[in-house]
């Protein structure tokens, strides 16, 4: 065997390892998880979004409609819904949008909402003053549980990620891992995020550990 058909080889083994143990990336834009209730008063009693596209998250979906959201000192346009309804509204945004807004905006991850601040919700006439829910999405990975096993990481556990682009490669530090059966195993960060690694679609993640 030739030096060069051992070389092929071994960087077909290294692709095909690199490729099980690494993970799709997804920029995630501004976006607002609204209650049953907010649904309601924004739009009408017994609204249901309209399903836009599907998401890589199962039941996860791009509704048609979109909201204004009002800060202290600005406001952003056009910012999608994402559905189902949840239990309780949230808005994501980035710490670009944040000085935008106006406001001093903490890093949480998705469902912990205690004491961060609040934001306008509008949609034409109709408006909701949200007393807390808004975020900055703390940067994370959703595993599959099937996955977990072969990751070698569990619920919970922080974690840094390598991110290879071919002009702004970096290493992602504090980023949470997320463990459901529920999930498809994908990384969600910001556009801040993905501006800094020059994220494009296709781009893989790679847990170091």
């Amino acid at each position: 065997m030739n030096e060069e058909l051992i070389n092929t080889l071994v960087d077909q083994v290294v692709t095909k390892i690199n490729e099980e143990r690494g993970f799709l990336v997804e920029a995630s834009g501004r976006h607002v998880h609204l209650s049953q209730d907010h649904i309601d008063r924004l739009f009408g009693e017994g609204y249901q979004l309209t399903i836009d596209k599907y998401l890589s998250q199962p039941g996860q979906y791009a509704s048609k409609e979109r909201l204004t959201i009002m800060g202290s000192k600005g406001a952003l346009h056009n910012v999608v819904i994402l559905g189902p309804a949840r239990k309780a509204s949230q808005v994501e945004v980035s710490g670009t949008d944040a000085l935008a807004l106006g406001v001093k905006v903490p890093v949480r991850e998705s469902g912990d909402i205690e004491g961060t601040p609040g934001v306008v919700l509008i949609n034409g006439s109709k408006t909701i003053a949200l007393e807390k829910g808004l975020i900055i999405a703390k940067r994370h990975v959703h595993v599959a549980a099937k996955d977990a096993v072969k990751m070698n990481v569990v619920q919970g556990e922080i974690v840094k990620v390598r991110i290879n682009s071919e002009q702004r490669s970096l290493i992602f530090d504090d980023v949470v891992i997320r463990v459901s059966d529920k999930f498809a195993t994908a990384m969600h960060i910001d556009y801040d995020e993905a501006n800094a690694c020059s994220f494009k679609k296709g781009t893989r993640g790679y847990i170091v550990k």
